[in-house]
C-alpha cells in the first residue's frame, strides 16, 4: 500500500482519536497544576469568583484548560494534518508518551514544556510542500493571539478577561516557539521554503507576544 499518497481527507483512525483525547486531557491537566502550583493570584482568583471557593474552582480551571488545549494544541496540529492531506498525503497524530510524563512531572513544579506529540506524515516531501505543511499550525497560532488580544481589550476589568489573556497567552507562545528555525520545529521547514515568509511569521508572532508582556490585565470583583 502506497502510504505516501493515500490519504482519507477528513478522517480520523482510532488510534488517531485516542491519541488526541489522551494528549488534550494530559495537557489540560497539566496546565491547571501548572496554575495551580505557581499559585498564580490573577488567574486563580477569576476562578474561584466565578465558580466558588475550594474544588469546583480547579473544575471551572481545568475545563478551562480542556478548550484552550483544544484551541491552541489541537488545532495547531489540525492545521499540519489538514494541509499535508490536502497536498495528498497520508498524516495522522500520534501522541509521545514519555513528552507527556515529562510534560506532566515538569507542571508538578510549576514550569510547562510541552512535548505531547506530532502529526506523522508519509511520503517524500519536497521542501515548498512541507514549508506549506508547517506554516498552518503557527498561523492557527496567530490568529487565536490575536482573538485573545483582542477580546482582553475589550472585556479587560471583568473576569472574563482572565480566558482570552490565557488564549493569548498560550497561541503567542506556541507560535513563537514553534517558528524558531531548530529542527525539528516548524520554523526549520519554513525557513527552508521561504525566508521571507518565515520573517513574516516569527514578525507577527513576536509583535503578538510583545504585545501581550505590554499590556495590564486586569478585572473587578
Amino acid at each position: 500500500m502506497d502510504f505516501g499518497r493515500k490519504v482519507s481527507s477528513g478522517r480520523f483512525s482510532r488510534t488517531e482519536i485516542r491519541d488526541i483525547s489522551i494528549s488534550v486531557a494530559v495537557l489540560s491537566l497539566a496546565f491547571m497544576l501548572m496554575f495551580a502550583t505557581r499559585n498564580n493570584t490573577f488567574i486563580l482568583t477569576a476562578f474561584r469568583t466565578t465558580f466558588g471557593e475550594g474544588a469546583m474552582a480547579y473544575v471551572g480551571l481545568f475545563l478551562a484548560c480542556v478548550g484552550l488545549v483544544v484551541v491552541s494544541f489541537l488545532l495547531h496540529e489540525m492545521g499540519h494534518k489538514i494541509t499535508a492531506q490536502k497536498s495528498g498525503y497520508w498524516s495522522e497524530y500520534r501522541m509521545f508518551p514519555a513528552g507527556l510524563a515529562f510534560t506532566l512531572v515538569l507542571s508538578l513544579a510549576g514550569f510547562l514544556f510541552a512535548a505531547p506529540g506530532a502529526v506523522m506524515i508519509a511520503g517524500d516531501l519536497d521542501n515548498k510542500t512541507n514549508g506549506k505543511i508547517s506554516i498552518a499550525g503557527p498561523a492557527v497560532n496567530m490568529v487565536f493571539a490575536a482573538v485573545g488580544l483582542a477580546g482582553s481589550l475589550l472585556v479587560n476589568g471583568s473576569v472574563w478577561v482572565v480566558p482570552f489573556y490565557l488564549l493569548a497567552s498560550l497561541n503567542a507562545s506556541l507560535g513563537l516557539f514553534n517558528l524558531i528555525p531548530i529542527p525539528p520545529l516548524d520554523g526549520s521547514k519554513v525557513i527552508k521554503w521561504n525566508v521571507w515568509i518565515w520573517i513574516a511569521g516569527i514578525a507577527v508572532c513576536a509583535i503578538e507576544f510583545i504585545a501581550l508582556m505590554r499590556m495590564s490585565f486586569y478585572y473587578t470583583i
